[in-house]
């Protein structure tokens, strides 16, 4: 699950980074809003976390220009503004929830798993597929009731998939969201994790289209 963070303190942007790729989700780091705005237009995310006091092009008009391209893409406000007036100027711009510095880790990662199930059309935390039940705030995966272990990249896979069963993705939008700014993408990566999932939860579970992409099909007797 890739995420952009846009934050201009190197001390605070450097904590959430960590915390929230130590939750699982591949981190992009924008310090300014220009270079948050670049990041939009050239790369696919799944949720925005957005400083309202930015440099170069403040937070508010970021998400203005985002919403003026008719982007429903989730937006988490973080900010030391805590006048009621604030919040209600920054959801009133677009924003889908709101965080007053200083916050708790624990409770920005579950507004962002909160908002990716809202997007995702979701009213339960846990993704169920058949005998498969994926939860995303424990990073837990159980078949037919037994835990199944996964490394960190096949569960963000799984997650992807489950999230959108039914549509197709190409291995280059899965490495989008598998991998953020910085790291290494081997060239077989999404294979091999695919490999892997068939092996623990079941050859059929993921289904390639040659040269289009991979898809868990909503009948789960599809093979």
């Amino acid at each position: 699950m890739r995420v952009l963070l846009v934050e201009d303190d190197a001390l605070l942007g450097d904590g959430i980074r960590a915390g929230l790729k130590q939750a699982g989700f591949a981190v992009d780091w924008a310090q300014d809003g220009q270079a948050g705005k670049l990041a939009l237009e050239t790369e696919e995310y799944a949720v925005i976390v957005l400083d309202l006091g930015l440099p170069k092009l403040s937070g508010t008009e970021l998400l203005k220009w985002l919403r003026g391209r008719a982007s429903a893409l989730p937006v988490l406000i973080l900010t030391a503004r805590d006048k009621v007036s604030d919040r209600v100027a920054g959801l009133n711009a677009g924003a889908d929830d709101y965080l007053v510095k200083p916050f708790d880790l624990d409770e920005l990662i579950a507004r962002l798993h909160a908002l990716l199930r809202r997007s995702a059309g979701q009213t339960t935390p846990l993704l169920l597929h058949g005998d498969i039940a994926l939860d995303p705030v424990t990073h837990q995966v159980r078949k037919s009731g037994k835990m199944v272990e996964l490394s960190a990249r096949e569960f963000t896979l799984l997650h992807e998939l489950l999230l959108h069963v039914d549509r197709v993705q190409s291995r280059e939008q899965l490495e989008q969201r598998l991998y953020g700014w910085g790291e290494e993408v081997e060239s077989n990566s999404v294979e091999v994790h695919v490999h892997h999932l068939r092996k623990k939860l079941g050859a059929d579970l993921i289904r390639t289209l040659r040269g289009v992409g991979y898809v868990i099909d909503k009948d789960v007797s599809a093979s």
